[in-house]
């Protein structure tokens, strides 16, 4: 099994999932948007599989706090380019990488009952 974490090591819901995680004794690779940054390339991919309207976090401070011009009439590309430069609007967390029986996993947020499917009995 091989994880990969990407979010904001302060956020609630990142430290929910890490929690989780670290309880579980599920090992994963923690990258940090502040320290790291956005990959392009990746959320071009997740935004792909998963759809840019489960990757874009509405909810978050970061997107409110925009003017009401960038956060209508988005498409994929006003959000991927927005995510991009505030990494804060991305969904948190994503979780990639394989189960332990080797099925690809990609998920947008923590759900406790979704990752125990997946990753403990998956």
């Amino acid at each position: 099994m091989s994880l990969d974490l990407y979010g904001i090591r302060n956020c609630d819901t990142m430290k929910k999932a890490r929690t989780w995680l670290d309880a579980n004794a599920v090992a994963y690779n923690f990258h940090d948007y502040k320290v790291e940054g956005a990959d392009a390339a990746l959320l071009a991919a997740w935004c792909k599989a998963l759809g840019w309207e489960v990757v874009l976090n509405r909810a978050g401070t970061t997107f409110r706090a925009l003017p009401e011009a960038d956060r209508t009439d988005l498409d994929a590309a006003r959000a991927t380019t927005l995510m991009l430069a505030q990494p804060s609007m991305i969904k948190r967390p994503i979780l990639s990488g394989t189960t332990p029986s080797g099925a690809p996993v990609l998920l947008a947020g923590f759900k406790p009952d979704i990752y125990a499917a997946l990753l403990l009995n998956g």
